[in-house]
C-alpha cells in the first residue's frame, strides 16, 4: 500500500492576496511570452495583469455579475434560413 504523506492545509488566502498573487504570476509569464514573441498571448496576458491592478486598486470591481444586463443571459436563438 502506497501512502502519501499529507500536507498541512494552506491558510485561507483573502481574494485581495489572491488576485495580488495572480498579477505577480502573470507579470512572469509576461516576461516568459514577450522573449518568445507571442504577440497576440502577451497582449492577452498584460490585459489580465493590468486588470488584477486595477482590481488591487479599488478601480475595478472583482466581479459584475451585479451589473450585467439582463438580455445578456438570454440565449440565442438559430438565424435559420435567410431570404433575400
Amino acid at each position: 500500500m502506497n501512502l502519501k504523506p499529507t500536507r498541512p492545509a494552506l491558510p485561507p488566502h483573502t481574494a485581495e492576496e489572491n488576485i495580488a498573487y495572480s498579477r505577480q504570476m502573470l507579470g512572469e509569464l509576461r516576461t516568459v511570452v514577450n522573449n518568445e514573441g507571442a504577440d497576440v498571448l502577451r497582449y492577452f496576458i498584460e490585459m489580465a495583469y493590468m486588470e488584477a491592478g486595477d482590481i488591487l486598486a479599488g478601480l475595478r470591481p472583482l466581479s459584475f455579475k451585479v451589473q450585467r444586463d439582463a438580455a445578456a443571459d438570454m440565449p440565442l436563438k438559430p438565424a435559420g434560413k435567410v431570404k433575400f
